[in-house]
């Protein structure tokens, strides 16, 4: 085993090499806490499914320290996306004793996600593994999981406020459409919490690891996906309002007597607002507003 990455001394020698200066649009805070990190790389490992050998889809590996403790806990393949070009030639000295490693120069928020799916030969368990910069943290999660690609678990470090909305039950103050859209895809958890003095430089923000194990099929099973989409997007537009007016924005088609009998017809409260419905009452709303456009009511 080579020298740990996650050690601050040798974070600081990497850079100093290669003349490295962060920039801050891309978010580069790289993580220097051992079990922290350890931490990650076991959720990421836990529930391997037999006959399957372990995968890990990574982005931004920054020097390579997540990328190496995956390989080095017996992750047999790292696919590990980087923007910032000026880290391959300090990617290619760290990972140079793994073959395992594939360091592929991409933008994360325009990868072709299925493609590279659709060229694996289909024996490996993959699992999507990364310490995210903050400002994409949302696009990308939500790109991963509308893409529905063969992933069974992502572990992610995220900021603190993301997490907590992510993992939010409905009725909290942080549940919003990301809470529903996450849970809607699967079942995430907040693993823990990590100070803002693990990482080099620090964010000055505290961040959070979120475990997601993906659902086999989405939580609303026989209901149109881009109208439940429709109906969320319009439930949390304006969080003050009651889901009757709220929705009459999203669904101005419809006359507001008419949303609010087919909101009726759902089971539902057209007073209620849209941080107390659970997803299956999403989904049920959805269901029922479908029809009323198909019929054109």
């Amino acid at each position: 085993m080579t020298a740990p990455l996650y050690q601050p001394s040798v974070v600081k020698e990497l850079l100093r090499a290669h003349g490295f200066t962060l920039k801050k649009q891309y978010g580069q805070n790289f993580l220097i806490d051992g079990r922290v990190l350890h931490a990650i790389v076991e959720e990421a490992r836990s529930d391997a499914k037999s006959g399957k050998r372990l995968a890990a889809l990574e982005i931004g590996p920054g020097v390579g320290t997540l990328t190496q403790a995956l390989v080095e806990a017996g992750f047999e393949k790292v696919v590990a996306l980087e923007k910032d070009r000026r880290l391959l030639p300090l990617l290619r000295e760290t990972m140079r004793p793994y073959p395992q490693v594939e360091v592929i120069a991409a933008d994360a928020l325009q990868f072709d996600y299925p493609a590279l799916f659709a060229t694996d030969s289909g024996v490996w368990d993959y699992r999507f593994v990364a310490n995210l910069p903050y400002y994409i943290t949302t696009p990308i999660v939500m790109m991963v999981l509308e893409a529905m690609l063969p992933i069974e678990k992502m572990v992610l470090m995220v900021q603190k406020e993301v997490a907590e909305r992510m993992t939010s039950p409905p009725g909290g103050k942080t549940y919003g459409a990301l809470s529903v859209a996450v849970q809607y895809y699967g079942e995430p958890r907040l693993l823990q919490t990590v100070p803002a003095s693990s990482f080099l430089p620090n964010p000055g923000v505290d961040s959070a690891v979120v475990s997601i194990r993906i659902r086999p099929h989405p939580d609303a099973q026989g209901v149109d996906r881009q109208t439940f989409f429709r109906v969320v997007k319009g439930a949390f537009a304006q969080r003050r309002k009651t889901l009757n007016n709220a929705l009459a924005g999203e669904f101005h088609n419809l006359s507001k007597g008419s949303l609010t009998e087919w909101v009726k017809l759902a089971g539902i409260d057209p007073s209620r607002r849209g941080e107390t419905l659970s997803i299956r009452e999403f989904a049920a709303l959805a269901h029922a507003l479908h029809q009323a456009v198909q019929d054109g009511d």
